[in-house]
């Protein structure tokens, strides 16, 4: 088995190489919609909001990649809170967050990223965080590190809390059982 494909003989190399074109496709996109109004709606609480654009970018990830590879499947994150039931099988699955911050993307603060990941046999195989507005673009592939821009990272190494940089996000709902960690 070469690094080129899995144990079930798919082909990992043109799955991230059409990943990838998406992802600066839709890159592009946002860019393109940061500064400019936005159409909002409220999903599950008055902090959890949707755009045009989260809606545009998760449609052109599905359309591109389920037209490239049909027996693909898909969550995103959009799509499901809209109602299409969620189904994680052992077939090929793309998770994606279309606009990973949309709070940030609403209020033009450009932190905010496209998030994808290829999962098969539920073993995630590659993943992409895109910040366009920064021009950041973390890539990984099982085995094979990961990289921003292209060039390997790592962690620091850090043992020490008081030497390492500590971030922490709550999310957006405030419901007692979600912030709890209970389904």
């Amino acid at each position: 088995m070469s690094d080129k494909q899995n144990a079930e003989g798919q082909d990992l190399n043109l799955f991230y190489d059409t990943v990838l074109k998406l992802v600066n496709i839709a890159g592009e996109l946002v860019n393109e919609k940061i500064s400019q109004n936005k159409v909002t709606e409220i999903k599950s609480c008055e902090i959890d909001f949707v755009t045009e654009t989260d809606q545009e970018v998760e449609k052109l990830l599905i359309d591109g990649l389920s037209n490239a590879f049909p027996d693909h499947k898909f969550i995103g994150e959009e799509s499901v809170s809209s109602g299409t039931p969620c189904s994680f099988t052992d077939a090929p699955t793309w998770i994606i967050d279309p606009i990973d911050g949309t709070m940030n993307f609403i209020h033009s603060f450009p932190h905010s990223c496209i998030s994808i990941a290829l999962f098969i046999n539920k073993v995630a195989e590659i993943a992409i965080i895109y910040n366009p507005m920064l021009k950041q673009q973390f890539t990984a592939r099982r085995g094979n590190g990961a990289f921003l821009n292209g060039k390997p990272i790592k962690v620091s190494g850090k043992t020490s809390l008081s030497e390492a940089l500590l971030m922490l996000e709550f999310g957006t709902s405030r419901d007692p059982e979600k912030v709890e960690g209970h389904d």
